[in-house]
C-alpha cells in the first residue's frame, strides 16, 4: 500500500484552519432579493451617507447648483453649514440617521432648516 501525502494550506485566522480562504462563509449562495439583504443594504447606505456627512464631505442639494459642507463645532455641540465659499449658511442643532435639523436667522425671525441626508448629492473632488 502506498502512502499518500496531503498538503493543506494552514492559514489561522482566530485559530481556525482556513482550507478555502473564506472567513465567514457558511457555504450558502446569497439571496440578493430578500428582505434581509434589502434592509442591510439600505443600513449601509444610510451609514455611508450620514459618515460623508460628519467628515464634511462637500455635498449639493438637489435640483440646485450651490455646494455646501458641515463642520464641526469646537464646544461639542453640532456645528454648522457653510457654503462653497466659506460663508455661514446656518447652525445645525441635530444630527440623526437619516435627517439633520437646523436653523438661522432671516430678519430677526428663526427659520427651521431640515436636510434629508438621503437626498444629498455628495461632490467628488
Amino acid at each position: 500500500m502506498k502512502k499518500v501525502v496531503i498538503e493543506v494550506k494552514k492559514d489561522f485566522v482566530e485559530n481556525k484552519l482556513r482550507v478555502d480562504g473564506r472567513t465567514k462563509n457558511t457555504g450558502r449562495p446569497i439571496n440578493k432579493k430578500s428582505a434581509r439583504q434589502a434592509r442591510l443594504a439600505k443600513q449601509a447606505f444610510y451609514a455611508d451617507v450620514n459618515a460623508k456627512f460628519l467628515s464634511g464631505k462637500v455635498f449639493t442639494l438637489k435640483n440646485q447648483s450651490s455646494k455646501y459642507h458641515y463642520t464641526p463645532s469646537a464646544d461639542g455641540d453640532c456645528g454648522a453649514l457653510f457654503n462653497e465659499i466659506g460663508a455661514y449658511e446656518c447652525n445645525i442643532n441635530y444630527i440623526g440617521r437619516t435627517k439633520v435639523k437646523g436653523f438661522t436667522f432671516v430678519m430677526g425671525k428663526r427659520v427651521n432648516i431640515e436636510l434629508n441626508l438621503k437626498t444629498l448629492q455628495f461632490v467628488n473632488e
